[in-house]
């Protein structure tokens, strides 16, 4: 057995000597092969970066159109090839090679956007821009409104192309072409709405707005836009008419001008929308720390333009004040109250803009205020010194035009106190613009206000001197104080007059009393004739004295021509107020008829002569039918 296990352990020592080498023989035949694997493997790596360029050169020259994917890795490998060969081997000409095709596979992405771009930007719709404008402010518009500038498919290939020029091309160029597209597209759409205003109007006759509730089929009917209604456009038209030179412009020019407001209003709407969009999409596509500036440029035209346009409307409404055209000014109200409105907003937009763009918008505001504080005065003191006391004075002395102008002007304000008030307040060195209040713009409305129809009512005074028979004076200014209460009362004019004169109401009532007063005694000297104090006391049954006979006739003769003659003279004057031409015939005929009839009653039978009929020419109830017929040229 010992024998047995000593055989054993010798062959296992001599078959462990021969196995161990083999075993490290095979373990450094494996380190070989593995190494000459890893080795092959490099070299095919490397052998790949020769082969890239012949690789990729087709679908590089080929461009990246409708196949972006393949396109970009096709750049990836000649970017790598590009590092590879700059690291290892600088002066390889396979290193030219692959650059070269970088650079032209970057122009071709770069050639790609700008014809992505170029392509699918469309400018908006008009249609778009008035839903997207007077979109029910309760709703979520923003979201359900949202307007798809480019195809989603589009959008994705641009923002990856944009995405990989910021990250491998170290390139902004297409920036540059980004926004110059953009800008040209939102310009075209603000230009768009405003001529879709034009062709409506003049094919309609009527400006086309939301505001007017157009029903259109094609879209769901939506709030309109906050902007005065068409009565207020039709009052501005009339007063431009009324208030323009007599030989100014022909008539229609106001209907243009409306619309161009209309369109004007619209148009910084839509700016302000529109921008908001941009944004978004600017927002995906430009990278973070660029979109600002981005944004500013792409904004710049259409925003100058926006502005270059209010400043042609303040600097035709200065002209039109020089010309004592103050209905121009009427322009400027519906667009300041929008700009004002609208500020918010624009601030909003414009944050992280240039300190210049942000300002553009302030400084047209303050233009505008200015101008029309100005206009505002200018036609205080016209109101004031109106040359026309001989030409132009009625002469029935019905209601003068610069009565009818004034208080027509001062209606408009009605529509915007706000903005007039705080126009007038920007003047004011006593409180910065910002710090009023709109109780102190109330008061200053309401002073102007005052101001004006004070102003008018010393042109009145000094007009009806024009006329030489005192009670046509009085019949004018009856007339002329009587529009202007009635005016001021079927307006909110005479709360805003109350704000400053308490008493405003009852002054002019006590004025028109006045000149009703004054008008009777112009009658006087008519019922002067035959009053009983002027007359002798007959007996009866006494014979009547030559002398005393001669005077009864001279009362009659006298009384009927005077009668005729005012019957006359002021049946062509004119009092258009119905209610007040009832009322001073009715108190002149009362008193006149109760003077004739008691004169008639005591005279009538007497016998002062042989021809009766000559002298007692009229009944009393044919006098009443005279007074009837005043202040009615048709009678």
């Amino acid at each position: 057995m010992v024998s047995i296990l000593s055989s054993f352990e010798s062959r296992l020592m001599k078959l462990e000597n021969s196995i161990i080498p083999v075993h490290k023989q095979t373990e450094n035949l494996q380190r070989l092969q593995e190494n000459v694997e890893k080795t092959l493997s490099c070299l095919d790596h490397v052998i790949s970066y020769y082969h890239v360029a012949k690789d990729t050169e087709k679908i590089i020259k080929e461009g990246p159109t409708g196949r972006l994917e393949e396109y970009l890795n096709c750049m990836d490998k000649i970017q790598k090839a590009v590092e590879y060969f700059q690291d290892n081997n600088p002066d390889s000409p396979e290193l030219n090679r692959v650059k070269s095709l970088f650079e032209r596979g970057k122009e071709s992405l770069e050639s790609e956007f700008r014809s992505l771009m170029t392509r699918h930007t469309k400018p908006v719709p008009p249609i778009l821009i008035l839903d997207l404008i007077s979109g029910d402010d309760e709703m979520e518009t923003q979201e359900e409104m949202s307007l798809e500038h480019l195809p989603e498919s589009v959008l994705h290939d641009i923002i990856r192309i944009s995405g990989w020029l910021v990250e491998n091309g170290r390139n902004q160029d297409f920036m540059t072409v980004y926004f110059q597209i953009r800008s040209v597209q939102l310009d075209r759409s603000i230009k768009g709405l405003k001529d879709h205003f034009r062709k409506n109007s003049s094919s309609t006759g009527v400006p086309y707005s939301p505001a007017i509730q157009n029903k259109r089929k094609d879209t769901p009917t939506k709030k309109p836009i906050k902007r005065p209604g068409h009565e207020h456009d039709l009052r501005v038209k009339h007063l431009s008419d009324t208030l323009s030179d007599k030989h100014g412009p022909a008539a229609g020019r106001d209907d243009v001008f409306d619309i161009e407001i209309d369109a004007y209003i619209h148009c910084v709407s839509a700016f302000v929308k529109l921008a908001q969009s941009e944004y978004q999409l600017l927002t995906e596509i430009v990278p973070e720390h660029h979109q600002k500036k981005t944004f500013d440029s792409l904004i710049q035209e259409s925003l100058d333009n926006l502005i270059m346009e209010g400043d042609n409307i303040v600097s035709a409404a200065r002209k039109a004040i020089i010309r004592h055209d103050y209905s121009a000014v009427l322009t400027i109200f519906p667009i300041l109250k929008h700009l004002k409105q609208m500020k918010p907003e624009f601030d909003q937009v414009l944050q992280g803009t240039a300190a210049g763009t942000k300002n553009k918008l302030p400084g047209l505001i303050t233009s505008m205020e200015t101008t029309g504080a100005k206009a505002l005065e200018e036609f205080a003191d016209n109101i004031k010194n109106d040359p026309d006391k001989e030409y132009n004075m009625p002469k029935d002395g019905t209601v003068h035009e610069l009565t009818s102008n004034a208080i027509l002007f001062l209606q408009q304000l009605l529509d915007f106190q706000e903005t007039a008030g705080a126009m007038l307040a920007s003047q004011e060195t006593s409180s910065s613009a910002s710090s009023y209040s709109s109780e102190f713009s109330r008061r200053l409305l309401s002073t102007y206000i005052c101001k004006v129809l004070g102003n008018l009512q010393l042109n009145l005074l000094s007009k009806s001197k024009v006329y030489e028979d005192p009670a046509l004076s009085a019949i004018f200014l009856h007339n002329n104080y009587n529009y202007i209460l009635k005016s001021l009362e079927k307006s909110e004019l005479i709360q805003l007059v109350a704000v400053t004169q308490k008493t405003a109401e009852r002054s002019y009532r006590e004025l028109i009393e006045q000149q009703i007063q004054t008008y009777q005694r112009s009658w006087l000297k008519v019922t002067e004739y035959i009053l009983e104090k002027n007359l002798p006391v007959f007996q009866p049954g006494v014979k009547l004295k030559d002398k005393e006979r001669q005077m009864i006739k001279e009362r009659f003769k006298g009384f009927n021509d005077g009668l005729e003659e005012l019957c006359k003279i002021q049946k062509a004057w004119a009092i258009p107020d119905m209610e007040q031409r009832d009322k001073i015939r009715r108190a002149q005929k009362t008193i006149v008829k109760e003077t004739y009839g008691a004169f008639l009653n005591r005279y009538g039978n007497v016998p002062f002569t042989k021809n009766p009929e000559k002298y007692i020419k009229y009944q009393v109830d044919q006098v009443g039918e005279m007074i009837e017929k005043l202040f009615d040229t048709s009678a």
